[in-house]
C-alpha cells in the first residue's frame, strides 16, 4: 500500500481514510506494508511500515492538497523552477520504490491519490503484480474545474490507465473519472470511506462564554480552499444575521483561502460574528463539534467527506452540499446545493429555531452511522483484490 500520509503527520483526510482502511483490512487478514514516502516516527502494531526516503523536509510534505494557484505562485509554471513541489516529490518516490518493491513480497499494488500513482506505475512494472488506483481527490474537484494543473492531471490519468482496477470514494467521484478523465466505467469500483468507530462522551464544553449568553453556533470545519466553499459560507451567514443577529459562525481549518474569507466576511461587515480556530485535531476538535449547534459543509465539489461521519458521531446535527459524496450514504442530513446561498441559511435558521427539528437530525443521522463501517470497505476490497490473486 503505497501512501503519502498518516496521522498524526496528516494534512487532512486522506492519512485518516488510509489508516482506517488499512486497520480494518488487517483485522480481515490481509497483511499490510504500508509505504510513506518519508521517515516520520510511526508504529503501528497492526501493517509494517516503511519509508521511500525522498530525502525533503517533511514540513513540504504534509500538505499534500496544494492548490494551482498555491503552486503556480510559490514556484512559477515550470516545475523545474522549484528546489522543492510536489510533482517532483512524487517523482522522486517513484525513483525510490524499487528497493522496497525487492525487500518485500507483495500481491497486489494499492495506491492512494495522484502522489503515489508514479511510484505505483513503477512497482508494477518491477514486480508485474496488480495495481490498484484509489482516488480520494482529484485535481477537478481541487481547483473546480477551472484550470487544473495539467502535470498533476496528466499523473492522475496516467494512474487511471495504468490501473488494473480503479478506487472510487463515491459515485460522484466514479462520474468526474468518466466524463472527465474518459475511465471505463467498467474499470471502476466504488467504495466509500467510513471512519473508525470511537465512542465519544461528552467533552468539556467550548465557547460556554457565548453559549450562556444565547448565541446559537455555526461549524465549518475542513481545509480552506475552493473545494471546500468557503466563500458560499461567509455569504449564508450574511443572510442568516439578518434573522438570526445572536449566531456565531466559527471556521476551524486552514487553506490558501483562509485570508479571502476573511475579507469577504470584513466587507459583508460581519467580521465579529466570526471565530477562526485554525487547524484543530483529536479531543479539541471533538470539542468544537459538541459546541457547534450545527456544522455546515457547501463544498463545491467533495469526493466523499469524512468530517460530517465525524460531526455526526459527536451528536450535532449536518448540512451538506449535494456535491459531496458522503452525501449518497446519509439521509438523515439536510443537503442543499452549495451555490444555493437562499436555502442554505433557510436550513441553517430552521435548526436553531426548531430543536425538534435540531433534536430529530441528531438521533436518526447517529442511526446511519451502524451501517458504514472501514470493515465494509476492507471486505470490498479484499473482493476485489482476489479478482487479480
Amino acid at each position: 500500500m503505497l501512501g503519502w500520509e498518516l496521522p498524526p503527520y496528516n494534512s487532512g483526510g486522506l492519512g485518516e481514510a488510509c489508516l482506517g482502511l488499512a486497520r480494518a483490512l488487517s483485522k480481515n487478514g490481509v497483511e499490510v506494508t504500508f509505504v510513506l514516502p518519508q521517515k516520520v516516527d510511526l508504529n503501528y502494531d497492526f501493517m509494517r511500515i516503511v519509508f521511500a526516503d525522498i530525502g525533503e523536509d517533511l514540513k513540504h510534505l504534509q500538505n499534500s492538497y496544494l492548490s494551482y494557484r498555491q503552486w503556480v505562485e510559490s514556484y512559477g509554471k515550470d516545475a523545474s523552477s522549484s528546489p522543492f513541489d510536489f510533482i517532483s516529490g512524487a517523482l522522486r518516490y517513484a525513483e525510490n520504490v524499487s528497493d522496497i518493491v525487492k525487500k518485500y513480497h507483495s500481491d497486489i499494488i494499492h495506491s492512494h491519490d495522484w502522489l503515489t500513482y508514479p511510484a505505483a506505475i513503477a512497482a508494477k512494472e518491477l514486480s508485474r503484480k496488480p495495481m490498484l488506483a484509489h482516488i480520494h481527490s482529484t485535481e477537478i474537484d481541487r481547483t473546480g474545474g477551472h484550470y487544473p494543473n495539467p502535470i498533476v492531471y496528466k499523473i492522475e490519468k496516467d494512474g487511471f490507465e495504468n490501473a488494473d482496477k480503479v478506487l472510487s470514494v463515491s459515485k460522484y467521484t466514479k462520474n468526474i473519472l468518466i466524463d472527465d478523465y474518459a475511465i471505463n466505467p467498467n474499470k471502476i469500483d466504488v467504495i466509500y470511506n467510513a471512519i473508525d468507530k470511537v465512542s465519544i462522551g461528552n467533552l468539556p464544553p467550548a465557547l460556554t462564554e457565548m453559549k450562556n449568553l444565547g448565541y446559537k453556533v455555526v461549524l465549518f470545519l475542513g481545509r480552506i480552499t475552493l473545494m471546500k466553499g468557503p466563500e458560499y459560507f461567509v455569504r449564508a451567514a450574511k443572510r442568516v444575521l439578518e434573522f438570526e443577529k445572536k449566531t456565531i459562525f466559527v471556521v476551524t481549518g486552514s487553506g490558501d483561502m483562509l485570508e479571502r474569507m476573511i475579507t469577504e466576511a470584513t466587507y459583508s461587515g460581519i467580521l465579529d460574528k466570526f471565530i477562526f480556530t485554525g487547524f484543530l485535531r483529536g479531543e479539541e476538535k471533538d470539542r468544537i463539534m459538541q459546541a457547534a449547534d450545527l456544522f455546515v459543509m457547501p463544498s463545491v465539489s467533495e469526493p466523499f467527506g469524512i468530517v460530517p461521519l465525524e460531526v455526526i458521531s459527536n451528536r450535532t446535527p449536518v448540512i451538506l452540499s449535494r456535491q459531496c459524496g458522503v452525501s449518497e450514504i446519509l439521509n438523515h442530513v439536510l443537503k442543499v446545493d452549495f451555490w444555493d446561498i437562499e436555502e442554505i441559511a433557510n436550513k441553517i435558521i430552521s435548526v436553531i429555531r426548531y430543536r425538534c427539528l435540531h433534536d430529530d437530525l441528531v438521533n436518526e443521522s447517529g442511526k446511519e452511522l451502524v451501517n458504514i463501517s472501514w470493515d465494509k470497505a476492507a471486505e470490498k476490497c479484499i473482493g476485489i483484490y482476489n479478482q487479480f490473486v
